[in-house]
């Protein structure tokens, strides 16, 4: 016998010699089907390794100086693109009147007509051959009393109605529809403007603004400032041929603050109660309001909260990854570390006739409205102070799926054990007691 070492006291794992051990069938069929549960679990706590879980977070917004982008896609079927006007305005002091970069107008069918979109050749109400472009080049327009507009065709003329319009605008003064303008009248504006007051106009496209505290309106006839007062020119709303006037009945197909979640990533999502699977639900999609009344305003007040998604492994590509303010309108928030700055909203809705009066209709007669204002709809927002993160993980480390392969591995094999005692000590009392018997 060799000499024992001296861990042999420690050994907890005894043996027993070959011929003291016994095997028996059940003994056979309780390994197999521990085998199979081993495999069966392990494959389990493999997939649950590779799983990838959202990890939601809440923490204050320290950025400073940041942008966001507003995508809207809004329907009027009862006023023309030519009355409506968007514009952008927050607490910094920056105003973006009529506003058009990343926005497009586009007009649409009278609603007797099924109010399908016009060709887009007539989307312009001034026709290319009826421009200033056949004047003779010395001409000089008169801005009858205003300063040309800085954007001009030709430095300190109005060669067009459209330049007297926003020269009328710069200047503060209502425009109307141009009776005694010789650009106007030469290019039938008026005539043209009554043709299109059974159309109806979509306003769909983005804007960049600064992440404050601002609102966003469109409202009929152009803007302007007059002193500390924002003012629309509402002449050509008022004085409409159409019986009823015109009304802001819209439908909002879609209101979005920043980027959309991925479709990828949203598919991934699906059916799964996860926190961020509400990011392709914005509240306002799909809402219709509708009114007989030209004399009616909507405001929307919405409560904004920036939103992170930062998926897996967007720490290695963090470096090189950095938010670019000159980016192309619709691609800002996205990084080239595959994370995503966005934001949620939540949303409450007002809405009155400027004639003043009480929601006594709707069965709150208590609700009393001030007379004034202007019609329209009204997007009123506001930042909040914190930021969700929703972070992609592995739902567990590679340390913990082999803590947990060695549990399941142990596990079954404790319990097979203690099965397999059972089965053979009961089948060894049941033999001695069939051997009484006899």
């Amino acid at each position: 016998m060799p000499p024992k070492s001296r861990f042999t006291r420690l050994d907890a794992f005894t043996k027993t010699v070959e011929d003291a051990r016994i095997r028996t069938t059940s003994g056979g069929v309780v390994t197999i089907v521990s085998l199979f549960v081993v495999l069966f679990l392990a494959w389990g706590e493999w997939a649950d390794y590779r799983r990838i879980v959202i990890h939601p977070e809440l923490i204050v917004d320290k950025g400073r100086g940041e942008r966001m982008e507003i995508h809207l896609n809004i329907s009027f079927p009862r006023v023309p693109c030519e009355l409506l006007t968007l514009d952008v305005m927050d607490v910094s002091g920056e105003q973006q009147h009529g506003v058009q970069h990343g926005v497009k107008k586009t007009r649409l069918r009278p609603q007797s007509e099924g109010g399908g979109e016009i060709d887009s050749t007539t989307l312009s109400l001034h026709a290319a051959d009826e421009s200033a472009t056949h004047l003779d080049p010395s001409y000089c327009g008169p801005c009858y009393g205003a300063t040309a507009p800085e954007n001009a065709i030709k430095a300190g003329c109005c060669n067009t109605c459209d330049e007297v319009r926003e020269a009328y605008a710069q200047a503060s003064w209502a425009f109307g529809k141009g009776e005694g303008v010789e650009q106007c009248e030469r290019e039938h504006y008026s005539e043209r403007l009554d043709e299109q007051r059974h159309e109806g106009c979509r306003i769909e496209g983005g804007l960049r603004v600064n992440k404050v505290v601002g609102n966003f309106h469109i409202a009929p006839g152009r803007s302007f400032s007059n002193g500390n007062m924002h003012v629309h020119d509402l002449k050509n709303y008022w004085d409409t041929p159409i019986e009823g006037g015109h009304s802001f009945t819209h439908q909002i197909h879609s209101l979005r603050f920043g980027p959309q979640l991925p479709d990828d990533v949203h598919k991934k999502l699906v059916g799964k109660n996860q926190p961020w699977t509400n990011h392709h639900l914005n509240p306002l999609d799909g809402t219709q309001q509708e009114t007989d009344d030209p004399n009616y305003n909507y405001m929307y007040f919405v409560k904004i909260v920036p939103t992170s998604y930062l998926p897996l492994g967007w720490q290695k590509r963090f470096d090189n990854a950095r938010e670019d303010h000159s980016t192309n309108l619709g691609n800002f928030g996205k990084l080239n570390d595959g994370s995503l700055e966005t934001h949620q909203y939540s949303v409450t809705s007002h809405k009155r006739s400027l004639a003043g009066g009480d929601d006594a209709a709707e069965g709150h007669q208590e609700r009393l409205h001030s007379k004034g204002g202007i019609p329209g709809v009204f997007f009123s927002y506001d930042i909040s102070p914190m930021k969700v993160i929703n972070r992609e993980e592995r739902s567990k480390t590679f340390i913990g799926f082999l803590a947990g392969l060695c549990a399941i591995v142990g596990g079954t094999l404790t319990v097979a054990a203690a099965i397999d005692r059972g089965l053979f000590e009961g089948a060894t009392r049941l033999k001695k007691l069939r051997g009484k018997d006899l």
